[in-house]
């Protein structure tokens, strides 16, 4: 029997093969854990869908045990045992949770998106104007890794060149399974002192002196009156973070690969970039950059046929249902003119990304600029994966940029 908990199965890539037939003839599939009381995997959209639009009988909340695999409330939000970090808002449940959403809308609202297309257009040329064509390069820290977290670095009102310190932050946050990232616990008490840090000089600079940035408005939120505690700000600082920057950072890595194995989709899109609008949400479906969020069912009930109870842990494998050949036609072929059905890349119901706007209007950009410079992705080696169950990410990409 397969382990879908275990992280070593998706180092050599996705288990395609085991998720399909999960989804024929298992959809509702009891995974045992050999540390825990084990889990339903969910597999298929429909069911996916079902659940994510349920959270009070499908609980994300910390006291339930988080929206990871493991138990948040046993071993924190990093799964560094670290009591310090609060507890984010993708961790609570309506109506907490939707007043988190109130607070961070504002901030990721079409006017303001609207009036940072252009700053994200000038930092992808520059990024571009700076990488060589016709050479191999690794594409992630010359572009899929900065472009995000310059982003995010502008929403929370920090100097640009901090995204080397967020790139880093960021893969220790999420690869607790990674020994690359988590290299001891001393290094991963490094990490965490050094970021508690800077979240306190940032907490200190917003509360003292409000701006319209994310920043401000997660460290000046009141709930019921309360004001929000700084740990509680350091969560919802690492889930945006982590949120912000994976989803883009390896959606558009994955993308230059399927281009590079479907020229033609890279030579219609150059050809028509009215293209982009449905090639965005291609690129996150195809690539499914977060692989699993988790709920606890509240009461007994049912999903997909089969009876859960209450307590037990309930799966979604987004990566599955982006592959449900009962909801897309060819699943597996990477079609940038696909229409249909709302992939479950951002998740779905109450707590879908609240940046999947920004993650796709930055995939739009990033490859419009691409398509005026390169005529062919050419992949020379098979990346290297992060060893995780939870993030679909890629440590490296070296490719040849062929100039237009």
């Amino acid at each position: 029997m397969v382990d879908l908990k275990d992280p070593s199965l998706y180092e050599a890539g996705v288990p395609w093969d085991v998720l399909a037939d999960l989804r024929d003839n298992d959809p509702v599939h009891w995974n045992p854990e050999s540390d825990g009381a084990g889990f339903w995997s969910v597999t298929r959209h429909a069911d996916i869908v079902d659940v994510s639009r349920q959270p009070l009988l499908f609980s994300s909340a910390h006291e339930n045990g988080g929206h990871r695999i493991f138990n948040e409330n046993e071993v924190g939000l990093t799964g560094a045992g670290e009591s310090a970090i609060g507890i984010p808002f993708i961790s609570r449940d309506p109506p907490i949770h939707t007043r988190y959403r109130k607070f961070v809308m504002p901030a990721l609202s079409p006017v303001r998106l609207g009036d940072i297309e252009a700053r994200i257009r000038a930092r992808v040329e520059t990024l571009i104007a700076e990488m060589p064509l016709d050479r191999k390069i690794d594409l992630v820290p010359t572009l899929a890794a900065p472009l995000p977290l310059m982003t995010l670095a502008e929403l929370l009102g920090v100097p640009g060149d901090t995204w080397i310190k967020l790139y880093h932050w960021t893969n220790a946050f999420v690869g607790e399974d990674d020994p690359e990232f988590r290299q001891s616990p001393e290094a991963m008490g490094e990490t965490l002192a050094e970021f508690f840090a800077f979240s306190q000089d940032l907490f200190a600079a917003r509360r003292a002196e409000p701006t319209g940035d994310i920043a401000s408005l997660l460290a000046n939120a009141e709930i019921d009156g309360v004001p929000v505690p700084f740990r509680d700000f350091v969560a919802n600082l690492i889930l945006v973070l982590v949120g912000g920057n994976e989803t883009t950072r390896n959606s558009l890595s994955h993308s230059v690969i399927a281009f590079s194995e479907n020229p033609d989709q890279w030579d219609a899109l150059r050809a028509d970039r009215s293209l982009l609008k449905t090639a965005a949400p291609e690129m996150v479906r195809h690539a499914s950059p977060v692989m699993h969020m988790r709920r606890t069912a509240t009461e007994d009930t049912v999903v997909g046929g089969q009876a859960i109870a209450k307590g037990d842990k309930v799966v979604l494998w987004y990566i599955s249902g982006n592959r449900d050949a009962l909801v897309y036609d060819q699943p597996d072929r990477f079609d940038i003119a696909r229409k249909g059905p709302q992939h479950v890349g951002f998740g779905a119901g109450q707590h879908v990304c609240v940046g999947s706007r920004l993650a796709e209007m930055q995939l739009r950009v990033a490859f419009d600029i691409l398509a005026d410079r390169v005529s062919r992705f050419e992949v020379q080696a098979p990346p290297r994966r992060f060893r995780s169950n939870f993030i679909n990410g890629l440590k490296n990409l070296d490719v040849i940029l062929r100039a237009a």
